[in-house]
């Protein structure tokens, strides 16, 4: 192997070192994200079962007919 291509490889290794920590960091990103809207997701459908046991609960004696 000569002088050239020994820098070439090196060069190359350093690219792929260098684009594998960026994709790390996009990845350690995504996940965080993902576990954020994972999060909300359930907010929201506790949010909308507590509405739904709410409308359950309410009886029909207590709605006005749909002619009020």
């Amino acid at each position: 192997m000569n002088e050239a291509t020994i820098e070439e490889i090196q060069s190359k290794i350093a690219f792929l070192e260098r684009a594998n920590a960026d994709l790390s960091d996009v990845v350690f990103q995504q996940q965080r994200e993902i576990h954020a809207l994972g999060l909300r997701i359930k907010e929201v459908a506790d949010r909308l079962e507590g509405v739904q046991a709410e409308e359950r609960q309410r009886s029909l004696d207590d709605e006005r007919p749909p002619h009020y």
